[in-house]
């Protein structure tokens, strides 16, 4: 790990092991059987977690401890025998991993594709101690260099209400050293030796990727059911999908319209792969093109639609106002940021993998 320090990129899965084995992260138990993915591993839900007011990030100086007993809990739940989480509500749970990275390690987070696809708002919050931030206001998702201290997990549910249970898996976490993220430059040099998506590449602050809304068979997505059943976490292949999510057949006029409020699963139409030396991440489109939000599950790991083509799966949720999507209208970016060395084992490639070779797709909890 401390090697690794000096070395710049996203650390791969036998990094994150050696990293555990110095103590740079501690697990609450043995990782669990597939925690450790090519570039990132998965935080778990610890036992205690509390209902908030609001969603919040400790001032410079702070403690989430102390924000939470400034006022903003509202009531303490114990997650060891399992917990509803109700949509429309904030939660901040307690996470069984804590860090104690080095000065050169920088870490960053971002929900797990089936959270994701079940309209589940997570985000990894940290201490804002001087000694951790050095006066500095922390962000949701990012974890400075030299971190030492607990993580928590602030989740939201929008659509469904959902089941989780202490050891429950709903974000990612990649460390990294340095800033490996690739320049437009680099990017388009990469594209032309590696074909990243199947047409022209549109470069500028990452990859776009457009709304594939003529496919050519099925529905363009599925549209998320108001006061549907509980969703439980930890059990794929479990529920129905026409429980939860009508389809959407082809629109004759070329666009659908996006309802305030509500979840639509789409897919993009472009194939895309990652190369085995990096990785990549989802992010949205500036604001003033669109009047909707396309960016829950973010990470795409080394080997993601490499020799099999996949397809990002898109969650959208409009704004204030209805907004009109075009087939073909640019609706994300995608970044990539280099390993420090390449995984042994990509995604999809000796990993059980759930999406590799995806089209348009539901998360793992539907059958």
């Amino acid at each position: 790990m401390r090697e690794c320090a000096a070395t710049m990129g996203v650390l791969n899965a036998d990094q994150i092991k050696a990293a555990i084995d110095e103590g740079a992260i501690v697990l609450a138990s043995t990782p669990a059987p597939r925690q450790i993915q090519p570039a990132s591993i998965d935080l778990t839900l610890g036992r205690r977690g509390w209902r908030v007011r609001a969603s919040f990030l400790p001032p410079p100086g702070a403690r989430v401890a102390d924000r939470l007993a400034s006022g903003l809990m509202m009531q303490a739940i114990d997650l060891s025998g399992g917990a509803v989480l109700e949509r429309g509500c904030v939660y901040l749970v307690e996470l069984g991993e804590r860090l104690s990275l080095p000065s050169g390690v920088a870490a960053s987070a971002n929900p797990k594709s089936s959270t994701g696809r079940i309209d589940v708002f997570v985000r990894l919050v940290v201490d804002a101690s001087s000694e951790n931030a050095g006066g500095r206001r922390v962000a949701f998702d990012d974890v400075p260099p030299g971190y030492q201290g607990p993580l928590y997990a602030e989740i939201s549910p929008r659509t469904f209400s959902i089941l989780v249970r202490e050891g429950s898996s709903l974000n990612q976490l990649r460390l990294k050293t340095g800033a490996p993220r690739l320049s437009d430059t680099d990017l388009a040099a990469l594209h032309a030796r590696e074909a990243l998506i199947d047409g022209p590449a549109d470069i500028d602050g990452g990859l776009g990727l457009s709304v594939d809304l003529q496919p050519a068979t099925g529905p363009v997505g599925w549209r998320a059911r108001r006061h549907a059943a509980l969703i439980d976490v930890d059990a794929p292949a479990a529920l129905d999908a026409d429980d939860y999510f009508e389809p959407l057949p082809p629109p004759r006029a070329g666009f659908i319209i996006l309802d305030p409020d509500e979840f639509y699963i789409l897919a993009s139409r472009e194939a895309l792969s990652v190369p085995p030396d990096y990785a990549a991440e989802m992010t949205p489109i500036s604001p003033g093109l669109g009047e909707f939000r396309v960016h829950y599950a973010g990470f795409f790991d080394p080997g993601f639609g490499w020799n099999a083509p996949s397809r990002a799966v898109l969650e959208v949720r409009s704004h204030d106002a209805a907004f009109v999507l075009e087939h073909g209208q640019l609706v994300a970016r995608l970044v990539y940021e280099r390993m420090a060395a390449r995984p042994s084992a990509l995604y999809g490639a000796g990993v059980a993998s759930n999406y590799q070779g995806q089209g348009l797709k539901l998360s793992k909890h539907f059958r």
